[in-house]
């Protein structure tokens, strides 16, 4: 017999998709789906870029709509009321809210499955790599590298431009004599990315428990074994230096961060951030040339921006 779940459906801006899934991933949510007016814009202009897209899923005509699965229990109204104080405070970190609806319904357990599974597609995310949900079949070109991925438990799915610009420089900047840092693995999309390249070394780390869980199983499905996740608070586990690091976060944290990937970085090491929404690229890059970086690149898709920057 189906069992009764409930969707939590988050009415918010393009801006804030990351930070709204992160809050998500702070709780036993058990799959997410996102609805972004920006990526049918992104994808109509680029739809040579991706293997499936049907415009009709994506119905809505501005901003964002976020949902996430739970289980119906005796926790979920606090749990409700956690990402509701969250979405409220997004302003703290300078991320604009839109409309900052939140709202809850019962649906039957088949209904969700079929309704999230069904964004989910294989996607070519760079020149390389492409993203696949387990559950799919893709049969790859010769030169391209698949990441196989529970889109259910993810942070990050490729379809972002967030991840797709930090993979796409990862292929720019990855070889196999390359060590790899993931700060805020989250799903452990960009780790295994940099692992299917060749690097000889990843490693990826998040604070969140329920993330680094997810990135692991992943991990499992790539059958990869120049890769370790570990569970700490950004650099605070890290040993040893890397010639690549990357971080897709938000702005306020990757400036914080700059001074200690001095610190893990080689001379000459390129440091991969993005999660940077545009209005506050300028601040980033500020901040990145008064620890001694050189900005390598500065690219933009839709809202978001990647920043490159060499040691």
């Amino acid at each position: 017999m189906d069992k009764d779940w409930i969707e939590v459906s988050i009415v918010t801006s393009s801006e804030a998709v990351e930070a709204v899934t992160g809050i998500l991933y702070n709780t036993p949510v058990k799959g997410v789906s996102i609805e972004d007016s920006n990526d049918v814009e992104f994808k109509k202009k680029h739809h040579g870029d991706w293997d499936y897209f049907d415009e009709k899923l994506l119905n809505i005509k501005e901003g964002a709509v976020i949902k996430g699965y739970y289980k119906e229990d005796d926790e979920f109204e606090n749990n409700l009321e956690y990402i509701k104080k969250s979405i409220d405070n997004l302003h703290e970190f300078g991320i604009d809210k839109g409309k900052g609806l939140v709202i809850s319904n019962k649906v039957n357990e088949q209904d969700w499955e079929n309704n999230w599974k069904k964004y989910y597609k294989p996607t070519k995310v760079g020149a390389r790599i492409v993203v696949k949900p387990i559950w799919e079949k893709y049969d790859p070109k010769d030169y391209e590298l698949v990441v196989e991925l529970d889109p259910g438990m993810a942070f990050g799915t490729g379809t972002h431009e967030t991840t797709r610009m930090c993979i796409q420089a990862l292929e720019r900047y990855v070889d196999d004599n390359s060590t790899v840092f993931d700060i805020g693995t989250g799903s452990g999309i960009l780790a295994i990315s940099a692992a299917k390249l060749n690097a000889s070394k990843v490693l990826g780390v998040d604070l969140d428990p329920v993330a680094v869980d997810s990135a692991r199983q992943n991990l499992k499905y790539n059958n990869l074994d120049n890769i370790e996740i570990k569970h700490g608070d950004l650099m605070e586990v890290v040993e040893g230096k890397a010639n690549v690091i990357v971080a897709n976060i938000i702005a306020e944290v990757i400036k914080i961060l700059i001074p200690d990937v001095n610190k893990f970085i080689t001379k000459g090491g390129y440091f991969i951030s993005s999660g940077i929404i545009k209005d506050r690229a300028k601040d980033v890059i500020e901040e990145l040339r008064k620890n001694k970086f050189d900005i390598i690149e500065v690219n933009n898709q839709g809202e978001w921006v990647c920043i490159v920057a060499k040691a």
